[in-house]
């Protein structure tokens, strides 16, 4: 059995790509033991990761395939490159910090929480995405159904968790209490992303009850990061 059909049977894909080129160059004739055996490591790990992501990525659901690198950093929108870089090494979440971007309608929030999903992906984290809406009518369903305790426990252990269109509509009880218990679970363990058309000060009146209100947007400000977009549609702009 030749050394190709053995790392194709040990599912070592990395090994196996990275051996048939050197094998097609026939650069392994130049190599010694140690540093074939260096190469084919190194392919094997950079394929594990970027399968890792991919799984990451796909799974997370983001609206848009952003990257940190193509976000427009211009202090005029209210986008500091020294905050966004600072965002893109992901300290704030192994702290389990949160993140709240707030600013019009097509001003780039999703784009740019989408784009800090994904670089946290590339980072090994377990992310999600969700409208707020759509969560919390899946929760819904979930009381429904009898699977409610599985989906929070999955939500509480996903390390980012991003939140777009926080405030579109007004909480239903049942969607301010399971919103609470999503954020009591999290505090501090786990990171948050929560992106709105409102600000900050506006969203105890979406909640709607202050005490729940006061007890969600205590664990979730005193540890944030701020950003708050300006500007014009980028929309209106791309029209």
């Amino acid at each position: 059995m030749d050394i190709k059909t053995q790392l194709g049977q040990l599912r070592l894909h990395g090994m196996d790509q990275c051996w048939q080129t050197l094998t097609e160059t026939r650069k392994h004739l130049e190599l010694n033991l140690s540093e074939g055996l260096e190469m084919l490591l190194q392919s094997e790990q950079e394929e594990r990761t970027h399968r890792r992501f991919e799984r990451l990525r796909k799974g997370a659901g983001f609206r848009y395939q952003a990257s940190v690198e193509e976000l427009q950093t211009e202090s005029s929108r209210g986008m500091d490159k020294t905050v966004i870089t600072q965002l893109a090494r992901g300290n704030y979440i192994r702290e389990g910090e949160s993140v709240l971007v707030t600013g019009a309608t097509g001003c780039g929030k999703s784009f740019l929480v989408s784009a800090l999903g994904n670089q946290a992906c590339g980072q090994g984290y377990s992310v999600a995405y969700y409208n707020l809406q759509k969560l919390l009518l899946k929760t819904k369903m979930s009381r429904a159904d009898g699977s409610i305790i599985k989906l929070l426990d999955k939500l509480g252990k996903t390390d980012l968790l991003i939140l777009d269109d926080f405030g579109l509509t007004h909480m239903e009880q049942q969607h301010r209490l399971d919103l609470l218990e999503l954020i009591e679970d999290r505090h501090g363990r786990k990171s948050t992303v929560i992106a709105s058309q409102l600000p900050v000060a506006s969203w105890y009146e979406v909640i709607g009850e202050e005490t729940i209100a006061d007890a969600i947007l205590d664990r979730l400000i005193h540890t944030s990061h701020r950003i708050e977009l300006r500007g014009e549609s980028r929309r209106r702009k791309n029209m």
